[in-house]
Formats: structure tokens, C-alpha cells, sequence
């Protein structure tokens, strides 16, 4: 296969995708097998795949949709610039969140791992059991560990789908504040706070590409990342975690 022919394959496939695929998944397109499912050669490497990808990113600039990575791989969406149109289809706003999810959310994603004390102690109150679960529904949070003390409470972390739903590979991506660990500062708060919502406004419409260029299910607000997209998960290991 030439690369003319290998960079039509990875395209095809990116724009069928239901969601983004990563640079293990794509290399699968390229092994051919015999008829007990044996692989034949080795196929096309990582380090090819991602060249093809980065010649597709530059053959779509100035067009309507991109090729973007996410932490979990690699798909096709919209431009930013196309969201004023694509409202015209689909008017409706994108979900706001209250302010207490977003505080909680955004402590999470800038401080974690975090135990929900923690979270309470930084809140100054109790932290609502349902914002916790709605979180964790949304796989945008999950248990990465616990700590090591009495009672071993569970720390809690983002997840690539977090990352992927506001359009970002890593967790350094997410806008530059200030650092929380002056939260009583309630300017700083607020700054995150809205930071995090206009992400999720901007992914929401990035995902509102033709039906067979976006994923199954647009995100309900957008989209954040912490992984190159084959890299391992968001959750950075410390000493706190078993």
C-alpha cells in the first residue's frame, strides 16, 4: 500500500469513526491476516500513522472540520468559526452547569488527586452527594486511589473522556489561572469557573459536525484532555495512591 492509498485508508476511517480513534486502534487498519486471523506483516507503524495524520490536519486546514487528537485519539469536528451556523440547525443552548458543580469540577481537575473532604475544606461546605454522582455518570471524574489514613477516603481525578469533551489532550491545556490554593479568593473562582464552562460551550459545538464526521453523542456542554492520545490515562500517580 502506498502512502497515497494508506493516508485515504486512515481518513475514511476517521470520518466513519462514532468516536476518536487512537493510534493502537488505527494501526489495525493496515494488518492484513491470513484466514485464521494471523497477522501477515507488520503493517503500518506508529510513528507512519501519526505523519499521515499531521499531512490530513494540513490538507483540511481552511475547511469546515479538522483532524484534532484528543486524550483518547483522534477524530474529526467542527471548527469554532462554524458553531454560528451550525446553531441555525440546532438552537438550542448548551446545558449550563450550576455554580456548584463547576467549583467542584474545577477543583477536582486543578488539584487532584482530591478526597471530597478535601474539596469541602477548600468549598467551605458540604459537598452534595448528587454533584459527586452526576460527575462520575458523566465519566467525567472517577476513584484514582485513596488515601492513606483513617477511614482510607477515595481520591478522585479527571478522565480522558473529560479531556475529550472539552477538546483537549492533556490537563495542561486547561486555561492558566492562578494558583488555587488561594480559593478563597472568590475572583480566582469565578475566573475558573467560567474558564471551564466556555470550554464545555466550545466543545459542545465542535462536536456538532455532519452526522458522519462527530461522534454518536455530541457532549451535553463541550469538552477538556490529560494523555497524548495513546498515551497512558489522565490520572497522575503519587505517593497518596495505592
Amino acid at each position: 500500500m502506498d502512502t497515497a492509498e494508506a493516508k485515504k485508508v486512515l481518513e475514511t476511517a476517521l470520518l466513519c469513526a462514532r468516536e476518536p480513534l487512537s493510534i493502537h486502534s488505527l494501526k489495525k487498519l493496515y494488518v492484513e491476516t491470513d484466514d485464521q486471523g494471523r497477522p501477515l506483516g507488520a503493517g503500518v507503524g506508529a510513528d507512519t500513522i501519526k505523519q499521515l495524520l499531521e499531512q490530513l490536519r494540513q490538507e483540511w486546514q481552511g475547511r469546515g472540520i479538522e483532524v484534532v487528537g484528543l486524550a483518547s485519539g483522534w477524530r474529526f469536528q467542527s471548527r469554532p468559526e462554524m458553531k454560528q451556523y451550525l446553531d441555525r440547525l440546532n438552537p438550542e443552548k448548551p446545558q449550563k452547569y450550576s455554580r456548584a458543580t463547576l467549583e467542584t469540577l474545577a477543583i477536582i481537575a486543578y488539584r487532584q488527586p482530591v478526597t471530597r473532604g478535601d474539596i469541602e475544606e477548600i468549598r467551605g461546605v458540604a459537598v452534595n452527594s448528587q454533584t459527586i454522582k452526576m460527575l462520575e455518570d458523566r465519566g467525567w471524574i472517577d476513584v484514582v486511589g485513596y488515601r492513606d489514613v483513617l477511614g482510607r477516603p477515595a481520591l478522585l481525578g479527571t478522565t480522558r473522556q473529560f479531556l475529550d469533551d472539552l477538546g483537549l489532550q492533556t490537563l495542561s491545556q486547561l486555561p492558566p489561572l492562578q494558583q488555587i490554593s488561594d480559593v478563597q479568593n472568590a475572583n480566582s473562582m469565578e475566573v475558573l469557573e467560567a474558564a471551564l464552562q466556555e470550554n464545555f460551550e466550545k466543545a459542545a459545538h465542535a462536536a456538532e459536525a455532519p452526522d458522519n464526521v462527530a461522534p454518536e453523542e455530541a457532549p451535553a456542554t463541550g469538552a477538556v484532555q490529560e494523555a497524548a492520545p495513546d498515551a497512558d490515562p489522565t490520572h497522575e500517580q503519587t505517593n497518596e495512591q495505592h
